[in-house]
């Protein structure tokens, strides 16, 4: 993957971020130009949320090429159609309480 030398959005060294597992709780290392990791305890796949300026950057395509675009697209629908349902279960689980808001 080569990123275009003038691109301002990303960083000149990669920077690492640790999530916690949801699934067994270990430590997910996941580098600034990972898209996904793989738990190594349990094998729980952990996306990189951070991927915002291909969504809206003009020049995402020829800065990570069309195949790295695509795949991180694809990634960044994935999460939005999962945080939709996200939302749609804990709304449905406060009216099912009586909280509506």
């Amino acid at each position: 993957m080569m990123l275009m030398d003038g691109c301002q959005g990303k960083p000149r060294t990669p920077t690492i971020h640790e999530k916690v597992c949801p699934q067994c709780g270990s430590i997910i290392e996941l580098f600034s130009i990972d898209t996904e990791v793989a738990c190594e305890t349990c094998g729980f796949v952990a996306y990189n949320d951070t991927l915002s300026c291909v969504q809206w950057c003009q020049h995402a395509r020829e800065c990570v090429g069309e195949e790295m675009y695509r795949h991180m697209m694809a990634i960044a629908a994935r999460q939005k159609e999962e945080a939709a349902k996200e939302r749609e279960r804990k709304k449905a689980e406060k009216e099912k309480k009586g909280e509506v808001a």
